[in-house]
C-alpha cells in the first residue's frame, strides 16, 4: 500500500515538476552582470554589461585600435600612423527576450591619424610639381569627431539562455562630421614661401574633400562575454 501511495503522489507531482523545469528564467535569476572582450573594425578592448530586465541591457566598453600603414593621399605616399581610443556607452533593446538586440548609443574620445611624407621625386602639390628638395618634409593629422553617435543590431545570448558563457556579434555605424584635416611642411628650400604655402593649403582642401566620405564609419564586432 505504501508503494502505491508513494507512485500516486509520484505521478501528482510530476505535472507541476515538468512546468517548473520550462518555465523560462529570467536575467535576474541568471545574473545581471557580465564582462567580456571583443575585437572589430573599432579595435580590440573590453565591456562590461547590465541586464536592467529581459529587454533591455546596458552596456559600457573601450575600444583601441594602433596601426601603422603605408597611404596614398591625393597621388603622394604617407605613412600613416592610425591611432583610436574609443570608450562607449550603449542600450541594447532584446524586444523578443531573445538574443536578437537592436544597438543605440555613441562613441567618445580620441581618434586620429597622423601623416608623415618624406617625397623622393617630384610631387604635385596643389595643381603644381615640386622637387623633394623643396618640399623637405610634410606632416599632417586627421581629427575624427570626438563623439559619434552609433545605432545597430545584433545577437547576444549573454542573459538569454543558462550557461555562463555568451557570443556577441553586432553590426552598425557610427555617424559624425566630416574628419578635419591639418597639412604642413618643414625642411624644404620653399616650405615657407607663401606662393607653396597656398599650393599646400589647396593640397590641404583636396585631403579634406576625400576626408569628407567618412562621415558614417562601419562597425563590425564580434566578442565573448562572461556572467556571473
Amino acid at each position: 500500500m505504501k508503494l502505491i501511495a508513494l507512485a500516486a503522489a509520484a505521478a501528482a507531482l510530476l505535472p507541476a515538476a515538468q512546468a517548473a523545469a520550462q518555465t523560462p528564467v529570467s536575467s535576474a535569476e541568471r545574473g545581471r552582470f557580465a564582462l567580456g572582450a571583443q575585437v572589430g573594425t573599432p579595435g580590440a578592448g573590453l565591456q562590461a554589461q547590465f541586464a536592467v530586465n529581459d529587454y533591455l541591457v546596458l552596456r559600457g566598453g573601450y575600444d583601441a585600435l594602433q596601426w601603422d600603414r603605408d597611404d596614398t593621399y591625393d597621388g603622394i605616399d604617407y605613412e600613416a600612423d592610425i591611432d583610436f581610443k574609443s570608450p562607449g556607452a550603449f542600450v541594447d533593446l532584446h524586444p523578443f527576450k531573445n538574443p536578437f538586440f537592436v544597438s543605440a548609443g555613441a562613441y567618445f574620445g580620441t581618434r586620429k591619424v597622423d601623416l608623415n611624407a618624406t617625397p623622393t621625386e617630384p610631387v604635385n602639390i596643389g595643381g603644381l610639381v615640386f622637387t623633394p628638395e623643396q618640399v623637405g618634409t610634410l606632416t599632417g593629422r586627421i581629427d575624427l569627431e570626438s563623439t559619434a553617435p552609433f545605432v545597430g543590431l545584433g545577437f547576444d545570448n549573454t542573459f538569454t539562455h543558462d550557461g555562463r558563457w555568451g557570443l556577441r556579434l553586432l553590426a552598425g555605424a557610427a555617424f559624425g562630421d566630416a574628419p578635419q584635416v591639418d597639412l604642413n611642411a618643414s625642411g624644404g628650400t620653399l616650405s615657407d614661401q607663401p606662393a607653396f604655402q597656398d599650393r599646400l593649403a589647396e593640397e590641404e582642401r583636396e585631403i579634406q574633400a576625400d576626408a569628407d566620405d567618412y562621415k558614417v564609419l562601419p562597425v563590425v564586432q564580434i566578442g565573448l562575454n562572461y556572467r556571473f
